[in-house]
């Protein structure tokens, strides 16, 4: 398990519940089902007992019992101020919690595990590089099939077939498949509608390796594209090289995106633009940092993170290009080159 005497500064005990704070700290790859105790005698896991066998297998300390139990196994060991997720935990739980540990003083906290995630370790790189390998290979193989005609549902069963014959344990999150009009919608999915002549296609995806995960976007142009959409997908490729020459360790997580919007603003289309820059990815495939022009704090040497500028004019489509970026001491390296 990996060090956490800092996460009980101040406490006696922590209670981790958020699974990817639960696998990260533990190692254990069934912590949806699973809780981490923490304090000066060691981490404990607290799971079902459907999971011993994996358990003693990898040498985890552990109490098994039903999930509602898991606060009464508890009540041997909390003692003193014990801190636990405040925004993870279910406010049913927590009152089950505090009835199990009458003897504890309950302290709320927030993101202690999360900040630890922000740099990731050379192991961490490496499940997301291979997580980005995976979804790269799906893409490359599905790629030349994309034409006038296949209905945007089968480009995603493409991918995420390609992705599971690849070794994923599963896709990231659902795959966007957004066509003409539909691309207007930046979370649009993927439907029954047929891709057509002269749109933009815009794909997002990505894969899970080893509980880590990979997120990237391209937009295709099919065919004869109107100078209208053409428009788009240039001046996100404009945005996306501006925001990419202000990456680096030490650069405030405010500027890159602050390039990428003054571009588009040049172009007239600022207003549709209306997410930030990019995010963490790792665990979770939304996760700290956030790349936004509001953002506080600066990029760091083993943050992995998105950068995806889009625009978006209903009745018209849209275009993203999202490219998957480490942070090293030099400068960075984009995971997601080669498609």
């Amino acid at each position: 398990m990996n060090d956490f005497t800092q996460l009980l500064e101040d406490l006696d005990g922590l209670l981790v519940t958020h699974p990817a704070n639960v696998r990260y700290l533990s190692g254990f790859p069934h912590a949806e089902d699973a809780w981490l105790w923490l304090d000066a005698g060691g981490p404990l896991l607290l799971a079902s007992p459907l999971y011993q066998n994996d358990l003693e297998a990898a040498g985890l300390p552990h109490l098994l019992g039903r999930p509602e139990a898991w606060p009464r196994l508890l009540a041997g060991r909390a003692r003193g101020r014990v801190g636990f997720e405040a925004g993870r935990l279910p406010y049913a739980t927590a009152r089950r919690l505090g009835e199990a540990l009458p003897g504890a003083e309950l302290v709320p906290t927030q993101g202690r595990v999360e900040a630890l995630r922000v740099r990731k370790r050379p192991e961490e790189v490496e499940r997301i590089r291979r997580a980005m390998a995976i979804a790269r290979e799906a893409y490359l193989e599905a790629q030349p099939r994309v034409r006038p005609g296949v209905p945007e549902i089968e480009v995603a069963a493409w991918l995420e077939c390609g992705m599971r014959q690849r070794g994923a344990e599963g896709r990231a999150f659902p795959t966007i498949v957004a066509s003409g009009e539909n691309g207007a919608f930046p979370h649009a999915g993927a439907g029954p509608k047929a891709l057509a002549e002269g749109e933009l296609v815009t794909l997002d995806f990505g894969a899970r390796h080893a509980g880590y995960h990979s997120d990237v976007t391209r937009t295709l142009a099919l065919g004869e594209v109107p100078p209208q959409r053409r428009r788009l997908l240039a001046a996100v490729e404009a945005a996306l090289e501006a925001a990419m020459a202000r990456l680096g360790p030490g650069v405030p997580l405010a500027e890159p995106d602050r390039a990428a919007r003054a571009v588009l603003e040049a172009e007239g289309l600022l207003a549709h633009y209306p997410h930030a820059l990019g995010h963490g990815v790792g665990l979770e495939v939304h996760e700290a940092p956030r790349l936004s022009h509001r953002s506080p704090g600066v990029l760091e040497p083993g943050m992995v993170v998105t950068v995806e500028p889009g625009v978006y004019v209903p009745g018209l489509g849209g275009a993203r290009i999202e490219e998957l970026v480490w942070i090293t001491e030099e400068g960075y390296q984009v995971l997601s080159a080669g498609m």
